[in-house]
């Protein structure tokens, strides 16, 4: 009888694990972002405090266990074997759902999922059990669910965000007026002062008030009861005068230490919180594994009233679950991945935006700009002339090989990120209330950003889609969360062959995801022309521009021979990904051309006429990548609406023309590939052939129109490919003459 059971706890165990990397990969950008971001200490140094971090956190999480057991359901209603449907259910669905959102990228809130998976999950199997008694409505439901509890998590979870954002903005604010962004001359006492208040605030919230929920506590009870003020006031005195001496006598960045103190009290502030969205369920099924047990009742019949009762969790099991963490948090590229978007949206400066804009986020910039333009009216002109002092950025000089190590922000905005959002988190734990990590510290960090006038007029529609989209993604989390638990549960609930089968599932998207996940990496790092590199020389325009040439050459070829193909075959899937890999070529080409500034700024003044040039190259490079983009949605669009094929006579000229084509770009990206550009001159003769051949399959389509040709719509695309090709060679060999001509005039300079 217990052995289904058995195997199901070993199961929730492998889950356990699994769920701590998934769920560290996607929450490592709670406690790392600030320290990376401000780069104020060495990533090694970082990661060491942060494992440090999630250690002691792991211990203080023992009280957040009771909501997995008792927060949003009551176990009384529910029998042993419903109790571990509901735990299975859970487990299943968050590991996929993390995962998803890891691959993308995309920050979400673990405290989301577990809470409206535990919610989707006991409401179907409540539903279950009330359509299978005759003296039970839907109504009550309630007698199920602990729905005040349940709301009372969730609506703490939705005032997190505003409160977050809020406080985060006006604590940011306040700290640039006091600091400006001169702060390395600001007098030593607010220094002191700052890391006085900084100190207390993350020694006090996060050591003393996260040890209400360790077996310690009872130990020090006595010295932190009816002693708030005094503990704090002390501390502040005492930590003002230690940051005093660190930063007179030992001359230390007292900006720096609170960035460190900061990530080790949040790393440990998210352990104590978070922990229980991985581990909490596992260990509430260990529980109730053991009671039933021993009571010789059957798993259908054996109450579930022992979850209501506070059990201690096992330390040495809580300490097992960090080190997993930690594991995780070195080794994750996913955690790397979702670490860069929160940054990205946060960051001082310009750079690439990954996220587009919307109607949405047009609507709310253009909205914040009406407002900013109101106060300007009613806040006198003195006043606003004082606050601008204090956003003046000062002007740094760099050499131009080191433009780009600059931090995404300074060390005043990390340490207000890390303070704020400690303190959130851990008067949140104290009160041991699941609040979102995610939710904190990325609104945290939004609000800050916004206060401190990182969303400018070239940035701000962009940063404020990121943030609508991750927003976006947490309410997309608690629905689909909800659903695909309840889901989960109902087939579990109706056989239990079912867990086997889901857990096949699980490992086999999951192996997917991770796969997918490694080859986006590896392409990544494989498209070296995207990532430009800081061009100093001539020759390192040269060099670089012949990778971009000799890079697009030899995708265009590939793309044009699939195109011809997939045409003559009337393949609709084949064309379909064909568009797309057309899609990436040209958002590549365009996020070169939207680094021409960049590139235009790191040239050494010797070389500033090379950027005519490169921005040449870029335009005609563009060129070829709009033609075989016209060229592919045209022919995906003709068979998408399942037209007639292509006659064997058109298909024939084409492939002939692919034929030449492929010989040609072969030949450039050679040329490029070997920087053997003395043979461009034999390439350039041999595309006036190609031309001819083209221009002579036009005049062949019109003879047949005037004899045998009946379908517009095969003419249509025919001439559209046609014409595009002849664009498509015009532009490569723009580039080529242009490329020969101004290798031709550096030869002759040198």
């Amino acid at each position: 009888m217990g052995d289904p059971y058995i195997l199901m706890l070993v199961a929730l165990a492998v889950l356990a694990i699994v769920d701590l990397v998934v769920g560290v990969s996607n929450d490592a950008v709670n406690f790392l972002n600030s320290a990376i971001g401000s780069k104020a200490i060495s990533v090694k140094n970082i990661m060491i405090i942060a494992s440090l971090g999630v250690f002691f956190g792991a211990i203080t999480s023992n009280g957040m266990m009771e909501v997995a057991r008792k927060g949003i359901f009551n176990p009384s209603m529910f029998m042993f074997q419903d109790i571990m449907f509901i735990f299975m259910a859970v487990m299943i669905t968050d590991i996929l759902l993390l995962d998803i959102f890891n691959s993308l990228g995309m920050p979400t809130s673990t405290t989301v999922s577990i809470v409206f998976e535990l919610l989707g999950a006991a409401v179907c199997i409540s539903l279950l059990k009330i359509s299978a008694n005759d003296g039970q409505s839907v109504s009550d439901i309630l007698n199920y669910i602990n729905y005040k509890k349940a709301l009372e998590i969730i609506n703490g979870i939705l005032l997190s965000v505003v409160v977050a954002f809020s406080v985060g903005a006006l604590v940011q604010f306040v700290s640039r007026l006091i600091y400006s962004f001169n702060f390395e001359k600001r007098a030593t006492y607010i220094n002191a002062l700052f890391g006085g208040f900084a100190i207390t605030a993350i020694t006090y919230f996060i050591i003393i008030k996260g040890m209400k929920g360790t077996p310690f506590y009872n130990d020090v009870k006595f010295l932190i009861e009816g002693n708030t003020y005094t503990i704090i006031g002390g501390s502040f005195v005492v930590w003002s005068i230690i940051s005093q001496l660190l930063i007179q006598v030992f001359k230390i960045n007292i900006l720096k230490l609170i960035i460190g103190v900061g990530t080790f009290s949040l790393a440990m502030a998210f352990s104590g919180n978070d922990l229980v969205n991985f581990v909490g369920v596992p260990i509430a099924a260990w529980n109730s594994y053991q009671a039933w047990e021993v009571s010789g009742v059957a798993a259908d019949s054996f109450s579930m009233e022992i979850l209501a009762e506070k059990v201690p969790s096992n330390v040495w099991l809580l300490l097992v679950a960090g080190a997993i963490m930690v594991i995780t948090l070195w080794t994750s590229s996913k955690a790397q991945n979702v670490i860069k978007t929160g940054i990205d949206l946060s960051r001082q400066g310009e750079g690439h935006e990954k996220f587009q804009p919307n109607p949405l986020s047009r609507i709310v910039v253009r909205a914040a700009m009406a407002i900013n333009t109101g106060i300007s009216y009613i806040v006198p002109k003195s006043t606003i002339a004082f606050v601008d002092s204090k956003f003046q950025k000062p002007v740094i000089s760099l050499t131009k090989d080191k433009t780009y190590e600059l931090p995404a922000f300074d060390l005043v905005r990390a340490s207000v990120n890390l303070i704020v959002a400690g303190i959130l988190i851990s008067i949140a734990t104290s009160m041991k209330l699941p609040l979102s990590t995610t939710y904190v510290t990325f609104m945290v960090a939004m609000g800050t950003s916004l206060a401190d006038r990182a969303w400018g007029r070239e940035s701000a529609v962009y940063r404020v889609a990121g943030v609508l989209n991750v927003i976006g993604g947490w309410f997309l989390t608690a629905l689909t969360a909800f659903l695909s638990a309840a889901l989960v549960a109902y087939l579990i609930s109706f056989d239990m062959v079912m867990i086997p089968i889901l857990l096949a599932v699980v490992a086999f998207l999951i192996g997917r995801n991770t796969l997918i996940h490694r080859n986006k990496s590896k392409e990544v790092k494989k498209q070296e022309y995207i990532e430009r590199a800081e061009l100093i020389t001539i020759n390192g325009v040269i060099e670089e521009s012949a990778d971009h040439i000799s890079e697009v050459a030899t995708r265009v070829n590939k793309l044009y021979t699939n195109v011809v193909n997939d045409l003559a075959n009337h393949d609709l899937n084949k064309l379909r990904k064909t568009d797309k890999h057309v899609g990436k070529l040209n958002d590549e080409i365009d996020g070169l051309k939207d680094g021409v500034f960049y590139f235009i700024k790191s040239l050494d003044d010797t070389s500033v006429q090379a950027s005519r040039f490169y921005i040449m190259v870029l335009g005609y490079l563009q060129d070829a990548a709009q033609s075989i983009s016209y060229i592919s949605r045209a022919s995906y669009k003709h068979v998408n609406n399942n037209h007639k094929n292509l006659k064997k006579g058109q298909l024939k000229d084409l492939k002939e023309i692919d034929v030449e084509l492929t010989s040609l770009l072969q030949k450039v990206n050679d040329v490029f590939q070997k920087r053997s550009f003395d043979d461009l001159t034999s390439i350039l003769i041999e595309k006036q052939e190609l031309f001819k051949n083209v221009s002579l399959s036009i005049e062949k389509q019109v003879e047949r129109i005037r004899t045998d040709e009946t379908s517009p719509k095969n003419t249509t695309l025919y001439f559209s490919v046609l014409l595009e090709t002849k664009d498509l060679i015009n532009a490569l060999m723009n580039l080529l003459n242009t490329y020969e001509e101004f290798y031709l005039s550096t030869k002759a300079n040198k």
